[in-house]
């Protein structure tokens, strides 16, 4: 089984072109969301994560929530996507415990939040309902677009543009940092991580067709 959570060391800039009208409506709908957030959030890339990392935290438990009833309705085993989806879903909220600490947002971030996670709950659970390979392709290009902005992420602060901060303890402990790590260590292990989840959604959305 393919380990989610797995530190990604290839290409970083893949992207994997639609096979398909269903996948073209996933591409579009991401590339629709980019423009939302590039629009709200600009270079603003903390305060960026911390949302878009809330609403990232959700597809894996959905999608683990609905392959657990199946395989209980179907009486059969998972094949393991139980587990994967899971192990996702809480690398994603990783993702975001680390970036509340480096972002601390505002009462209204935090508010949109709330907003968003609800939302994109309901939208996203019926999408997987209906249509699970669409719904894991869009994650899939949901995380191309993560690889794309934590790659500018790392390039503002390289640039000096965005204070090297030391990484959170939270960060340290979960991907093993050094304890002088700084944000552009665990920049760096949040992109390879989303290069992951990005690879294996492609995957399981080909598995899905076949």
């Amino acid at each position: 089984m393919f380990d989610m959570t797995k530190r990604h060391d290839g290409d970083l800039a893949t992207h994997t072109p639609p096979n398909d009208l269903k996948d073209r409506i996933a591409l579009r709908t991401v590339k629709a969301m980019r423009i939302v957030a590039d629009s709200f959030f600009a270079k603003r890339y903390g305060h960026r994560a911390v949302v878009l990392e809330t609403v990232a935290a959700v597809p894996g438990m959905v999608g683990g929530l609905l392959q657990h009833l199946k395989s209980v309705r179907h009486i059969r085993d998972d094949q393991g996507w139980i587990r994967e989806l899971l192990d996702e879903a809480e690398n994603e909220r990783m993702h975001l415990m680390t970036f509340i600490k480096i972002a601390e947002p505002s009462k209204f971030e935090r508010f949109l939040i709330m907003i968003g996670q609800a939302v994109f709950y309901n939208l996203y659970f019926f999408l997987y309902l209906f249509a699970p390979r669409l719904a894991h392709r869009v994650v899939a290009y949901l995380e191309e677009e993560a690889v794309i902005s934590y790659t500018q992420y790392l390039a503002e602060i390289d640039a000096g543009k965005v204070e090297n901060v030391p990484a959170p303890q939270i960060a340290i402990d979960y991907w093993k940092l050094g304890e002088a790590a700084r944000l552009r260590e665990v920049v760096i292990a949040v992109r390879a991580d989303e290069a992951g989840h990005r690879d294996r959604n492609h995957e399981l959305a080909d598995e899905m067709a076949a």
